[in-house]
């Protein structure tokens, strides 16, 4: 996998945010080498114009140093247009300069899609008040690798899901894009429950997943796409795998719909 690196300098650590759940994001890459086909993140083309997402990634190369002196208060969000522990991560170690340096008093929350999180567990235990979370989604080999071309399997999410509760850190299962058809909530539910500590829950953003993944889901998944892009459908699907949610005797956060 072929990825221009592009490098940076960032002039500070925190951005104010309206995720939910966080006051404040670090992103010390844009952009990401998972190349997630429905990533919401690819608006950011807009300002990174380096071609098809999912092959460049940039580096904020001074932001380890930048959070040894910036303090926030409420919860920061780690990260909201890459993840921190894309594959370049495993060379650079960015992400874990940063976690080094950082206040250990911060309120931090880390969500990926990589079992390299586990490579920071010792920096990570060193946080009072720090939540890490896997999204997983359950697809297939198939299904994965045309979705999410260079992310880890469903497994090794699962997994590290486990291997962060039994090493004692706070953890949620993020689960994340629900399709129809394609995602089986109930199963994924099933599988993390007894070492999951909560949850937070997104069904497919249609709009943000953008236009050339809507016309890739209608042509290979028409079922999937009916159900999605009508209203009546779509409302039910979700009143279904709402009951399911809420009868699972889980502790939930949130459930995204994208609907009014």
């Amino acid at each position: 996998m072929k990825t221009l690196i592009i490098k940076a300098r960032a002039k500070k650590a925190f951005t104010k945010t309206k995720i939910p759940g966080a006051a404040w994001v670090i992103n010390q890459y844009v952009g990401c080498q998972h190349a997630c086909m429905y990533c919401y993140a690819k608006f950011m083309r807009k300002w990174y114009d380096y071609g098809e997402w999912g092959t460049w990634v940039v580096v904020k190369e001074n932001l380890p140093e930048l959070v040894k002196d910036e303090r926030v208060e409420g919860r920061i969000y780690m990260s909201s247009v890459s993840d921190a522990y894309q594959p370049v991560e495993k060379e650079l170690k960015l992400t874990r300069r940063i976690l080094e340096n950082m206040d250990k008093s911060a309120e931090l929350s880390i969500l990926t899609k990589s079992n390299l999180v586990l490579r920071d567990v010792n920096i990570l235990k060193k946080f009072e008040n720090i939540e890490v979370g896997l999204t997983v989604n359950g697809f297939d080999r198939r299904i994965r690798e045309e979705f999410e071309p260079h992310a880890p399997e469903h497994k090794k999410r699962i997994d590290a899901l486990k291997a962060l509760h039994d090493f004692g850190i706070k953890n949620y299962a993020f689960i994340s894009p629900i399709i129809p058809i394609i995602v089986d909530v109930e199963e994924i539910i099933h599988e993390t429950k007894d070492h999951t500590d909560f949850y937070w829950f997104e069904f497919l953003n249609m709009r943000a997943s953008g236009k050339e993944f809507r016309y890739w889901l209608a042509q290979n998944y028409p079922e999937s796409f009916k159900i999605l892009s009508d209203e009546d459908k779509y409302r039910e699907y979700v009143r279904n795998e709402r009951k399911i949610i809420l009868n699972s005797g889980i502790k939930v956060k949130g459930v995204e719909t994208h609907c009014k």
